[in-house]
């Protein structure tokens, strides 16, 4: 068990969000709202695109052509698919399972080479790295996590979570974006809250992640849901599915 540190965000922060309400007006590119529509996408991926907003959150993290990006544990690859698809011949996605999890469910492992063979993933390629070493063979322009920083937090580790944090700040290219996007836990809540509900206050992760040199860009609303009272496990049948989410944009400094 790692002892709980408190994180307190800087100010500064506060003064670079941009209102969710400018942000959730961002219109997706046609090359995002075509790799939605697409028909070769599986059924329980499109299934779940009403309550995950792709085109929202493709369009907030700014996915383009030719863009060279990490799909950070990227589950069965729900947006390592749309990622391939925008970024197109010229881009590259690394679809990353942590060693740690690879060891213990090898089945994610699985997954992800089994997609990354289809056919027209040929920009996929699959990396297996420790959490705090993380690396890619080219420099990113985005590094994407969706609903498993607080997993990392909680049972890696704070300062582990910290580390990645760092491996992913030198992995980017200058002026780069790290999207991160969880369940939302109660202001204040401590590890126990990653540990048996699957939330975390986004403030903790705010000040990890600027505390590895990042600045915070800007953050959506897209994902909220005011009517969760943040003391539900995520995966509780009242709530799974419809979780207040935070979504942040964090940028490497030029």
């Amino acid at each position: 068990m790692h002892m709980m540190r408190r994180y307190t965000a800087p100010v500064l922060a506060f003064a670079l969000v941009v209102a969710p309400s400018v942000l959730l007006a961002q219109a997706a590119s046609v090359a995002i709202r075509n790799a939605i529509a697409a028909p070769t996408r599986p059924a329980a991926d499109t299934a779940r695109d009403e309550a995950r907003k792709p085109a929202e959150l493709l369009a907030f993290a700014g996915v383009k052509a030719g863009d060279t990006i990490a799909d950070l544990i990227p589950g069965q690859g729900y947006f390592t698919r749309l990622f391939s698809a925008v970024v197109g011949d010229h881009g590259r996605v690394y679809a990353i399972v942590p060693t740690e999890l690879a060891q213990k469910q090898p089945k994610a492992l699985d997954a992800m080479a089994k997609l990354a063979s289809e056919p027209g993933m040929a920009n996929v390629s699959v990396l297996t790295v420790p959490t705090t070493e993380l690396a890619t063979p080219t420099p990113l322009d985005i590094a994407w996590t969706s609903d498993n920083y607080h997993d990392i937090y909680a049972f890696f580790g704070p300062d582990k979570a910290a580390q990645f944090d760092a491996a992913v700040f030198r992995a980017l290219k200058p002026g780069g974006v790290f999207i991160v996007i969880d369940h939302a836990a109660a202001a204040g809540a401590d590890i126990a809250a990653s540990q048996h509900l699957h939330r975390i206050d986004p403030e903790i992760v705010k000040a990890q992640v600027l505390a590895a040199g990042f600045r915070l860009d800007a953050q959506s609303a897209v994902l909220a849901n005011p009517a969760d009272n943040h003391t539900d496990p995520v995966f509780a049948p009242q709530i799974r599915g419809h979780t207040d989410q935070f979504v942040l944009r964090f940028r490497k400094p030029r």
